[in-house]
């Protein structure tokens, strides 16, 4: 699954690359806007005649990309720092299959231990059902809940979270590195 999810974010991240020197921050509404210069990301890298590349861009998708990644300061991701800072190492890649994969297991890597940051969390297993279990007529009503003992759990709960260090990890937000401009990519 891993592997999978890396070659589409290197794929994106070959179609994408140069994308943040084609947006504009435009002040004239209350809130800036953020626009997205197809012509310009076409044109600078002679693609305009691309149509595959060209319904991307139009799609909603893509617009919807525009406004969660255009702001310039935010917090950076696998994806920023891979069209940022990893394009020539894509680029020289394509002819060398082994040293893709590597890179592709690499990122599967970095993308599992962004998801799993606790790896010796052990997870449950759901045990399958007993052989028969469809047929069963007769389902047992969901017992009620005692309230009392929710809210003991959660105070119990409570008072334990309130003494240990916090949980989730705060990201960091910071300005999202621009990468290579658009004009130096050759594409093929």
């Amino acid at each position: 699954d891993k592997e999978v999810r890396a070659i589409f974010l290197r794929l994106f991240a070959q179609l994408f690359q140069g994308y943040r020197s084609c947006l504009q921050l435009i002040r004239i509404h209350a809130e800036p806007v953020i626009h997205f210069h197809k012509a310009a990301f076409l044109g600078q890298r002679g693609l305009i005649e691309n149509d595959f590349l060209t319904k991307v861009l139009n799609g909603m998708a893509f617009a919807g990309f525009v406004s969660e990644r255009g702001p310039p300061f935010r917090t950076c991701d696998l994806f920023d720092e891979l069209v940022a800072f990893e394009v020539e190492r894509i680029k020289a890649e394509e002819g060398n299959p082994p040293k893709m994969i590597k890179h592709v297991r690499e990122l599967a890597e970095q993308l599992f231990k962004n998801e799993n940051p606790n790896p010796h969390i052990a997870f449950q297993k759901v045990p399958r059902p007993t052989e028969g279990s469809h047929l069963r007529v007769h389902i047992l009503p969901f017992p009620r809940i005692n309230e009392g003992r929710v809210q003991e759990l959660l105070q119990e709960g409570l008072a334990r979270s309130q003494g240990a260090p916090p949980a989730t990890r705060g990201d960091k937000k910071c300005v999202v590195p621009a990468g290579p401009p658009v004009g130096t990519f050759i594409c093929s």
